[in-house]
């Protein structure tokens, strides 16, 4: 994909695939079995969907740093570098059918299952023709089964559990899935929620994103085992752990999860690594280059879920070309939607508006 030089991290703006890792992307999926058969039976057509997933994902980013630079928003909540962790689950789910719960940083969630891009740019803007109307920018829309953001981070695990409960007393094969940062799972809600899932049996799938930092505390100061691999026992559930920068693994570890709380024996817990490619936000990337250790941001760089997936596209016969006229579309479309997103700023919405629909009639 196009690189660039003013809003992508300084790792992937000459970002070249090294041979070791683009290997490593194809036996990662060759180590187990069952994820295998998944990945083997995908269409091209899914193939590429995923391909576009990430690029939308990452050209969102790359507008909203822009409108940042431009004065358009004071900061933005980017979820660089984790793209992967995303798409893939999202991708395995049923639209129309399952129910997601995306952390701010998840956000191509939204897209991924339904939600027009514009609808995500509108949503930070606050006009009145955001789902929100203006009221949050925390993007979501229940009608496409997303299930916006709440800003206390960990508290969409007791809410998704619901969500999944109300599944299962109604014997419906739905799936409910949320995303817990490793910051986040040391929040009672978090615990709560899961415990609750875990001994209801609910079709519920909770995955552990670590990115190695919760806000600007890296991970080895707020958690003592290495990774998470060990949770799903504690909770006395399924578990399993997938590569948070490889799109197909992430894809294929949901898929079985959601196949196995569709037969009634979830929740389920899945664990990725991944790493989070700037600040918490826009405004404080500079914070982050100096408590984060320059050789994390060098070694996870040359690991773009992007790039790695473009090389395995391209191993298994996509030419190039097929893949520029993919980014092209996807392309064309962010620019339009930014563009009609700005146009809506000559409406926004009115102050008395803000007390309507606050409570449930």
């Amino acid at each position: 994909m196009r690189r660039f030089a003013a809003f992508d991290p300084p790792e992937y703006v000459g970002w070249t695939p090294d041979p070791a890792l683009v290997r490593s992307f194809r036996t990662t999926l060759e180590a187990d079995a069952e994820r295998a058969a998944v990945v083997a039976n995908l269409s091209n057509e899914t193939r590429l969907a995923l391909y576009a997933g990430l690029l939308r994902a990452r050209l969102l980013d790359i507008q909203l740093k822009r409108w940042v630079r431009t004065g358009v928003i004071s900061k933005a909540w980017l979820g660089t570098g984790e793209e992967a962790v995303t798409v893939g689950p999202v991708h395995a789910l049923v639209r129309g059918r399952d129910v997601v719960a995306p952390m701010i940083r998840n956000a191509a969630a939204c897209t991924e299952f339904g939600m027009p891009p514009v609808a995500v740019l509108r949503t930070y803007l606050g006009t009145a023709d955001s789902p929100s109307h203006g009221r949050d920018l925390h993007a979501g829309d229940l009608a496409t089964g997303v299930l916006p953001p709440v800003s206390h981070v960990g508290d969409m695990v007791p809410v998704i559990a619901g969500v999944a409960l109300s599944f299962k007393l109604r014997g419906e094969p739905r799936v409910a899935l949320t995303w817990v940062g490793d910051g986040s799972t040391k929040t009672a809600a978090a615990h709560e929620g899961t415990n609750f899932a875990a001994v209801q049996r609910l079709p519920a799938i909770f995955i552990i994103q670590n990115n190695q930092v919760a806000l600007g505390t890296p991970v080895a100061q707020h958690h003592l085992p290495p990774d998470f691999r060990d949770w799903p026992a504690t909770y006395g559930i399924a578990g399993a752990a997938f590569d948070g920068n490889n799109v197909l693994d992430a894809y294929a570890a949901t898929a079985l999860a959601a196949a196995r709380c569709r037969r009634g024996d979830g929740p389920v817990m899945l664990t990725a690594e991944t790493f989070r490619m700037g600040g918490h936000a826009t405004h404080d990337d500079a914070e982050a280059r100096a408590v984060i250790p320059d050789t994390l941001f060098k070694a996870w760089g040359t690991r773009d879920p992007v790039g790695l997936y473009e090389e395995y596209l391209k191993e298994e016969g996509h030419t190039t070309t097929a893949l520029q006229e993919v980014e092209g579309t996807v392309t064309a479309e962010i620019e339009q939607a930014a563009a009609t997103a700005l146009a809506g700023r000559e409406h926004m919405p009115p102050g008395p508006s803000a007390l309507d629909a606050v409570y449930a009639g």
